[in-house]
């Protein structure tokens, strides 16, 4: 025991991400580790960014570690496939024995869930009630009642409208927890590497945050899954700064901001396309993970692109928030494996995109925006819209022929709003395709 003990206060020393190991004496029955072991477990500690907290658990040999759950690896998912999505989420936190990483009763802790919009969660745009439900009634069974739902949804959308229309109100008075209106929090600056960020306050009070993340398509970043959900806890003004950076380097950076203790994936039926749904893709699975680098790598691959596809990715690697490495990904399956549907290769997004010029603009905007042109290559009309649409920050003050968005208010035909709504985007490019063709044919 004395080596065991010198060789942790030796090692803590260079642990500085470790944020809490409680170390308790291995039984007396001859099975504990070597010192060897423990050297190689504390250089496995050194590389990780996550919680360890180690209690209540005899260092037995691997080979007798079979009683229970495991405690969840930093280089390792645990999925779980099927209809009961509450009980699925709590049997998936007992899998991962989450309440081992929280470091104590009292702990202030955060579940962050996508309410991107006031859209109900089958249209495949915000994290499913079900799941947050499961997370609280296992959290409190296990005796942690200082819980905080916390969630700022997107520019041009009111979260308090998100909360009753995603069901999370009903979800509060059930349970008796908070809702954070992230959009109604001041924020501080943070400092995340050689960046500064503004971040909601609340944000950086919680002792554990829990990501709740739905797996989706995004129109400007291809992905949006564990770094990007966090996007939520910046006031407004920092969403929109966001976008005039170039969305990449901030994500990556805001890792580095908000830690991330725990991930738990909503995979039930996100757009594969819209980051605001619209065309569920329905697969019925949830995964949990420690690093939301590797979980991000992991969607990419799902959707068929390398982590390089989707810069802040390798940016948040680079910048020391997690791994992006999938070759030591390992993959744990709670019981069957249900009919895996293929994810079409080809995305919708690309071909729409086609159709815009896009200058710094904000998510809500431009999100909005390939709704709208879906609806009008469907119909047939989006050929005959040969001029580009121009949206974004990077407009203002400017000209030009076709625009949308306030951004583009000096614009010959322009449709106002910050955002106007997909309906809205809709309806004025029909007109205008409409009108260019009737002023053409009497031409």
């Amino acid at each position: 025991l004395c080596t065991v003990f010198q060789l942790l206060y030796n090692a803590i020393g260079n642990l500085t991400s470790i944020q809490c190991l409680i170390f308790y004496e291995a039984g007396d029955d001859g099975n504990g580790y070597s010192s060897q072991e423990m050297i190689l477990f504390l250089d496995e500690l050194k590389e990780s960014s996550n919680y360890y907290i180690l209690k209540n658990i005899e260092c037995q040999k691997k080979s007798n570690q079979n009683k229970g759950a495991a405690i969840l690896n930093k280089n390792e998912i645990i999925q779980i496939q099927g209809m009961e999505y509450k009980e699925m989420t709590k049997q998936l936190l007992n899998e991962c024995a989450l309440a081992t990483l929280i470091p104590s009763k009292v702990s202030l802790i955060g579940i962050k869930p996508n309410l991107v919009a006031p859209v109900p969660a089958e249209f495949g745009g915000t994290t499913h009630p079900e799941v947050v439900a499961g997370i609280i009634e296992y959290l409190q069974e296990n005796g942690f009642t200082n819980l905080q739902i916390m969630e700022g949804s997107w520019v041009g959308d009111k979260t308090e409208e998100s909360f009753e229309v995603c069901g999370y109100r009903m979800l509060s008075e059930q349970y008796g927890v908070p809702l954070i209106d992230a959009q109604k929090e001041k924020s501080m600056p943070v400092q995340c590497g050689d960046m500064e960020l503004q971040i909601c306050e609340c944000a950086k009070k919680v002792d554990f945050m829990i990501n709740v993340p739905v797996m989706k398509g995004h129109c400007q970043t291809k992905i949006t899954c564990a770094l990007k959900n966090m996007k939520g806890l910046l006031p407004n003004k920092e969403k929109r700064h966001f976008h005039a950076m170039g969305l990449h380097r901030p994500i990556a950076h805001l890792g580095l901001g908000i830690h991330q203790n725990f991930i738990l994936v909503d995979n039930i039926c996100g757009d594969l396309d819209f980051e605001d749904g619209g065309n569920p893709f329905i697969m019925n699975r949830l995964f949990a993970g420690l690093d939301p680098v590797l979980i991000d790598a992991y969607v990419c691959a799902e959707l068929h692109y390398k982590p390089e596809d989707v810069p802040y990715v390798k940016m948040a690697e680079e910048l020391g928030v997690g791994s992006a490495d999938l070759t030591r990904l390992s993959i744990r399956q709670i019981g069957e494996i249900g009919e895996k549907r293929v994810i079409p290769e080809k995305r919708k997004i690309v071909e729409l995109q086609d159709a815009v010029e896009e200058v710094e603009s904000c998510s809500a905007c431009y999100g909005y925006l390939i709704p709208a042109l879906d609806r009008l290559k469907e119909e047939g009309l989006l050929p005959e819209l040969h001029e580009k649409i121009c949206i974004g920050q990077g407009y203002r003050g400017k000209s030009g022929a076709l625009g949308v968005g306030s951004c583009t208010s000096g614009f010959a035909c322009n449709l106002k709003g910050c955002p106007p709504t997909d309906e809205q985007m809709y309806e004025f490019l029909k007109q205008y395709i409409v009108t260019r063709r009737k002023t053409e044919a009497e031409k």
